[in-house]
This record gives C-alpha cells, structure tokens and sequence, in this order.
C-alpha cells in the first residue's frame, strides 16, 4: 500500500493539477448521469474503459512532465493520449467525458510549435463530432462543434498566457542573474581601480618628496660644507654648522627612506612573519633583546590586515627605541583565535602616564578601526609599555 500512494504521490507531483482536475470531473460527471440512460458493459468492456482512464490520467500528468525535460518522447505522447481519450469517450459518451480531451490542446501550447499545436487541436476537435456526427447526424455535431472550439479557444488562450508569464518570469531571473554577475564585476574593477589609484597617488608622493625637499636638503648640505671652508677660524660656528649638518644628513636620510616606502607596500611578495622580523632584527642592532613569537598556525590574509600588522610594530618597535628606554622587547604575532589575528608588542622600559599620546600611537588606533579592528594601548603596573592590535579576517 504504501509503494502505490507514493507512485500516486509522485504521479500527482510531477504533472499537473489542472489536468488531474479536470479529467476526474469528467469522469465523475459521466458516472453519474449513467443513470439516465443505462448502458450494459462487459466484463472486457468495463476493464478496457478502466485502463484506458487509468492510463490517460498517468500519461497526462508523469508523462507530460517527462516530455517537458526529455522532448524526444513528444511525438510519441499526442498519439497515445489521442488513442486513450478516444477509446474512453466511445465506452462512455455521457455527461462532460469530452472534457477530458481539452487539456491536451493547453499540453501542446506547452510541448508543440503552433503549426502542430493547431493540428492537435483540429484532431481533438475531430475526435469528439465524429461520434455525434455518425450517431445524430449533422445538426448536432455542428452545436457540439461550436461548443467545442470555444472551450478550445479558451484553453489555448489562457495556457499562451500563463506559458508566456512563466518565459517572462524566467527571463526576467536571467536578467537579473546577469545584473547580479555584471555588480560583482563592478564591485572588483572598482576595488583595482582604488588599488591603481593608490598606487600612482604613492608614486606621485614619492616624486614630490624626491624632488622638492630631498633637493632641498642636498642644496642646506652643501651649503654647511661651504659654509665650514670659509669660516673655518670660528671655533663656535663650525660646531653649530657641523651639528646642522648632521641634522641635514639624518634628514636626508629619512626622505629617502619615506621615498622607498611610498613606492612599494613593504608586505608585498613577502611573508608577515619574515617582515616582522626584520623588525625585530633592527631593534637588536639597536641594542635591545628584541624577540618574534608566532602563536597558532598561520594564515593567508588580506594586504590590508598584512599591512596594518606590520605598521602597527613598526610604530610599536620605534616607541621601544626611542622613548621606552627599555633593554627587552617581545613582539606575539597570535592566530590561535579563529577568524581574529593579533598583534602584541611589549617591553620592560620606564611606560608612561597614558598610552594614547604620540601621532604615531593614534594612527595605528586609526588604521585598526578603519577595517573593523582594534588597539589598545596601556603601561604596565611593572613597567614597560603594551600595544595590543585585534583585526578580524
């Protein structure tokens, strides 16, 4: 029992409502008007009109639908239903069984082009006024006749309508799919845009810094040597010019430095944790006992994480050598926490009333909150100073 409701079930799944519907009023408003005019079936007669009912309702609603996805069985199905409706409408011809033929005419808006949807709906047409025709005569096949073509007419009608609402319905998906795919696209060309943009903006920087003040410090350089040739006899002089000469120098030094950071993001083509050490490496040759730990496996992240991590220590490393006094540093590069890096940097130096003050210090808070992250920064009850980063993958 349960093997057939679940045929049935899948049968009624698969095809369609309207025609189970229609069909089974058919039959039941044939059963019932039986009675006014009593017909005496055979045992083969009442088997064979069984069958043929049973299985036009099977091949109009599994067999429709298995026309829809494979068409190399439609040529095959409008002869069977045709046949089928046929032989159940000759045993029964009483109340509306003609009705079960008119669904056809909407599967073939559906499965057929027009030429041969309009043949099958002449066939069907024929099928049902030839029995009248050869029973009545004349007269009443031509009122059954016109009856007939309008409920045709109507079916083909409403099926074209509900056919050409559903291809819209889908093409307006496919345009839809279609904007969706081309916003993707934007949304990329856009972000390589804002890359290319950024990168000929730090290469304009570069060239602005180059040209006016790394001129203008080489000209003050040469100035103060000039200047210690001619005034040599001037013991004071000379320690003042030598010293701003000194400061011309640094000076120099540290445009072209920003000049080399400008032209290329430091975290390109490189591992986070080989640039970190660098870092670290430079704070030892300041001599400072400066040390890496990696925490959990490492990850694959986004340039504006990987960026971000490494000024973040840059920032953090200078404060130790500048200011902090300190002769250890510790630098914790931790992935252990799903979806969330941080950074520490941390040191045994004198700390500080507040860790907010400095540029520097406020633009790694900045840099972290502008892509969803944090930093903290705080003096240890011990001494020494922390900066915590978090950034979120």
């Amino acid at each position: 029992m349960k093997s057939i409701s679940g045929a049935l079930v899948s049968i009624v799944r698969s095809g369609d409502v309207a025609f189970v519907a229609v069909v089974v009023v058919a039959y039941i408003s044939a059963v019932a008007t039986i009675g006014y005019a009593p017909r005496h079936f055979t045992a083969f007669g009442l088997t064979l009109l069984i069958g043929s009912g049973l299985a036009y309702l099977v091949a109009g609603t599994w067999g429709f639908a298995r026309c829809k996805t494979e068409r190399r069985w439609v040529p095959f199905y409008f002869p069977v239903q045709m046949v089928l409706a046929a032989t159940t409408i000759y045993l029964l011809p009483s109340g509306a069984i003609f009705l079960i033929a008119l669904p056809l005419a909407g599967q073939g808006v559906v499965l057929l082009s027009r030429p041969w949807m309009l043949a099958v709906c002449v066939v069907i047409l024929a099928m049902m006024v030839a029995p009248i025709w050869w029973r009545g005569g004349i007269v009443p096949a031509a009122i059954v006749a016109l009856i007939f073509v309008g409920g045709l007419v109507f079916v083909v009608v409403f099926t074209q309508i509900a056919v050409d609402e559903r291809n819209a319905r889908k093409e307006v998906e496919r345009l839809l799919s279609e904007l969706s795919e081309a916003n993707r696209k934007l949304r990329e060309y856009a972000t390589q845009v804002e890359e290319l943009a950024t990168t000929q903006e730090r290469n304009r920087l570069a060239r602005e810094i180059h040209d006016s003040l790394g001129h203008y410090l080489t000209v003050i350089n040469i100035q103060m040597e000039a200047a210690r040739a001619v005034i040599d006899d001037r013991r004071r002089v000379l320690e003042v010019l030598g010293k701003a000469q000194t400061l011309a120098q640094d000076g120099l030094t540290e445009i072209r430095r920003s000049v080399a950071a400008l032209r290329s993001s430091p975290t390109e083509n490189r591992p986070l944790r080989e640039i970190l050490s660098s870092l670290v490496g430079e704070c030892r040759s300041a001599g400072i006992a400066a040390e890496l730990h990696v925490q959990g496996a490492a990850r694959l992240l986004a340039p504006q994480i990987e960026l971000t991590l490494y000024r973040s220590a840059q920032e953090g490393l200078t404060n130790v050598r500048k200011h902090a006094r300190a002769s250890r540093a510790t630098v914790t590069l931790d992935y252990s926490k799903v979806g969330v890096v941080r950074l520490v940097v941390e040191d045994d130096g004198v700390g500080g009333d507040s860790g907010g003050g400095g540029f520097g210090l406020l633009g790694v808070q900045e840099r972290a909150e502008l892509i969803g992250g944090n930093a903290r920064i705080r003096s240890n009850e011990n001494g020494g100073f922390t900066l915590e980063v978090e950034l979120h993958e």
